[in-house]
């Protein structure tokens, strides 16, 4: 593995315009491309195409078209029967985590990109990445945007339009802008 992807996901700040970085990350939008102008009723296609852009991806799960995705789940394991409706965008500059039978509505947005508070950083275009980790079990309802860094437990539900800045534990229902935990399960 290149050092500027061990940067990349380390946690430390980093160029994303590195070249060696950009070219990398070409020949995953092209994969991605693929996958979202692949016919929606090829679905021995669309398995083969999954399993190529994630890093591993259970059996069983399915992802709707279009998906987006900034390396194409080239740093995501997503798990065992696992179903993202329509939208889902990821953006896995660092390592994204989906625990088995977990269900993700539309317009989904899960992030591990983000800036340093450092404006003379942030105007070089510099960035980190936090790791993101879901749950076996898991709902996440429409619109829901998961921030860097984040860990989602077992058996949680996160109702529509929450935005999770902080971890949330298993086996509770949890909502809000930011997203709160409302009751156990």
């Amino acid at each position: 593995m290149d050092k500027i992807v061990e940067t990349m996901l380390s946690g430390q700040i980093y160029d994303p315009g590195d070249g060696i970085l950009a070219a990398m990350q070409m020949q995953r939008f092209v994969l991605l491309r693929r996958y979202n102008d692949l016919d929606p009723a090829d679905m021995e296609g669309r398995a083969r195409l999954l399993s190529q852009m994630f890093r591993s991806f259970g059996e069983g799960s399915y992802i709707e078209q279009p998906l987006h995705a900034n390396w194409a789940g080239m740093f995501c394991d997503i798990g065992r029967h696992v179903y993202a409706n329509f939208n889902l965008t990821l953006v896995d500059d660092g390592p994204i985590a989906i625990g088995d039978n977990t269900m993700i509505g539309p317009n989904v947005t899960i992030a591990t990109a983000s800036h340093p508070k450092d404006a003379g950083l942030r105007r070089k275009g510099l960035q980190f990445n936090r790791p993101v980790r879901i749950g076996s079990n898991c709902f996440l309802a429409s619109g829901v945007i998961v921030c860097p860094g984040v860990s989602i437990g077992d058996d949680t539900i996160i109702g529509a339009g929450s935005v999770v800045t902080r971890d949330i534990p298993s086996g509770v229902l949890a909502f809000g802008n930011p997203c709160r935990v409302v009751e156990s399960l």
